[in-house]
């Protein structure tokens, strides 16, 4: 997933922006495609848990995989970028000169991973594409998260709490060596509170909202509705009544 979608920009569509941005449009799809529609997203996991799709370990689990994969991936391919002369790939910075309590940060993130889910549920669950569901619905899901990231810039964005923080562990510019960086988590709590708190809460927010929507339970838990049912009752009622 870094490689297909952070190259967008860096390795491919440089000087274009229309390039850049079709660029991250087919790596979105690609990477989803080519590991078989992996969880890459801890806030996404987490939110698949509450609402039952995994179970508890199965969501630690992927996380600690997509950690894992991070960790990595920004090294691997500061090291290929290096060997073949390319742009060094970035990542989302939360900049605690301009926000110094993450507040303003950590709503964008908030914002943001809230209406990712949203679109990641209604695409896969409520929409409906025939024969081509799976590209459509990717490429959707593709442009959502670009609309995404230039709505809301403050966190950098990463609108994925792994990408925070593998990013910030590996962080360098072209005048800082990487490997001083190997191993250096951050230590303050507003990165984590931008990245992992605020995110992970969008993620349950949506999570709460789709299940009053459409039904099922939170966290094991009925919720009030659904307003999906009702409205499909509605219709069936006022139907029934014009046909006597």
């Amino acid at each position: 997933m870094i490689a297909c979608t952070f190259s967008a920009g860096k390795w491919i569509g440089v000087d274009s922006l229309h390039i850049n941005w079709l660029a991250h449009a087919v790596g979105v799809v690609s990477s989803d495609y080519l590991a078989g529609g992996p969880h890459v997203n801890p806030a996404v996991s987490v939110a698949m848990w509450s609402l039952g799709k995994v179970s508890y370990t199965e969501t630690y689990i992927r996380i600690a995989a997509q950690m894992g994969g991070g960790l990595v991936a920004f090294p691997l391919y500061r090291t290929f970028s290096n060997a073949m002369g390319l742009n060094a790939l970035g990542g989302p910075e939360f900049n605690p000169l301009d926000d110094d309590d993450g507040s303003s940060s950590a709503f964008s993130e908030f914002s943001a991973t809230f209406l990712l889910c949203v679109v990641v549920f209604v695409v896969n669950w409520e929409l409906n594409f025939g024969k081509y569901h799976y590209w459509i619905k990717q490429s959707l899901t593709a442009v959502a998260i670009r609309y995404l990231i230039e709505v809301f810039p403050m966190a950098g964005p990463a609108m994925n709490p792994m990408l925070g923080t593998v990013w910030s562990v590996f962080a360098a510019g072209d005048s800082i060596d990487i490997d001083s960086n190997v191993g250096t988590f951050p230590d303050d709590a507003e990165h984590y509170f931008v990245y992992w708190i605020a995110s992970i809460l969008g993620a349950l927010a949506a999570s709460f909202v789709y299940v009053v929507y459409a039904g099922g339970t939170f966290f094991g838990i009925e919720t009030f509705g659904p307003i999906k049912q009702r409205k499909i009752t509605s219709t069936a009622t006022v139907d029934s009544k014009k046909k006597k």
